[in-house]
This record gives C-alpha cells, sequence and structure tokens, in this order.
C-alpha cells in the first residue's frame, strides 16, 4: 500500500507501435521512462508542496507501485493521428493542492494540449481557486499498424 504522501512530481510523454494495443501502451510507457513499474491511476490531486523533477532525476525501483495521472490512446487504423495530453494548474495559495487533467482523442498533440489547459483551468474555477501556475505535456503518434500514444504526470516521495 502507498502511504507516504508524495513530495515530486514529474511530467512525462511516451509512443509506441506494438503487436497489439497492449504492447503498443507498454512501449509507450518504456518510452516514457516509466515502463518497469506497477502504475496506480488515481484521481487528479497534487499534494502542496512538490516539485518538480525531471524523469532521469526520478530513481523508480523496478516494480514499485507508482501513483499516477495519465492519458492514453490506442489505435490500430494505420494512418490515424493519435494524441495524449495532461495538465496540472496550481494556486496562488501553496497551502492548497495542484489539479491534474489528463485527455486523449484522436488528432494532434497541439489541439490535445489546449483542450487538457482549458480543463485544467475549469476544474480551478470551480474550486474558486486562482490560477499561479499551469503546466502542460502532450504527445501525438502517426499509426503504422498498432499505436499508443501516453502522457502522465507521476507522483513520488524523493
Amino acid at each position: 500500500m502507498i502511504i507516504k504522501t508524495p513530495t515530486s512530481h514529474t511530467f512525462v510523454t511516451g509512443s509506441s507501435e506494438g503487436y497489439t494495443p497492449l504492447n503498443a501502451f507498454d512501449g509507450a510507457l518504456l518510452a516514457a521512462g516509466i515502463g518497469n513499474t506497477n502504475l496506480v491511476k488515481m484521481s487528479s490531486i497534487v499534494p502542496p508542496g512538490t516539485r518538480e523533477v525531471p524523469i532521469t532525476e526520478l530513481v523508480l525501483p523496478p516494480g514499485a507501485l507508482v501513483p499516477v495521472a495519465y492519458a492514453a490512446m490506442e489505435s490500430d487504423i494505420p494512418g490515424s493521428m493519435i494524441c495524449a495530453a495532461v495538465a496540472a494548474a496550481w494556486p496562488t495559495d501553496p497551502a492548497k493542492p495542484g489539479l491534474i487533467m489528463e485527455y486523449h482523442a484522436h488528432g494532434h498533440r497541439e489541439d490535445a494540449e489546449s483542450v487538457v489547459r482549458r480543463m485544467a483551468e475549469e476544474g480551478m474555477r470551480k474550486r474558486g481557486w486562482e490560477v499561479k501556475t499551469l503546466k502542460s505535456m502532450a504527445i501525438d503518434h502517426r499509426v503504422e499498424k498498432i499505436g499508443a500514444a501516453f502522457a502522465a504526470v507521476v507522483l513520488w516521495d524523493l
């Protein structure tokens, strides 16, 4: 069971082709740098006070249970464009948590990133919080046979 409150967050993306949609998804996780962990999909709250660290500094033990908010898209339509995006917004009050939104679709990364940023802004508005910082990351993938696109915010205790 995950019992520690995360102290860091990391944005990652990856895409891949695969023999099946699951193989493509697995390849996208490997491309994102988190393929040898067990993802625990979570609702989308970033604890107050976390700091952002690049994936190169995040040491995740193989097989670790890793909290992650993510968007993933798989397709077996050759030539189609798929995308996944995440955005996180932090309020002006540092005692309050941040908010992550996820989005996936057929289309280009720029469109997905625009949508997910608006989603994060709307989530903050619903809470009555002013946005201090908003960060997003997206990826797209042109499907050859069977493809996957993956975007996530990984939470971890450093």
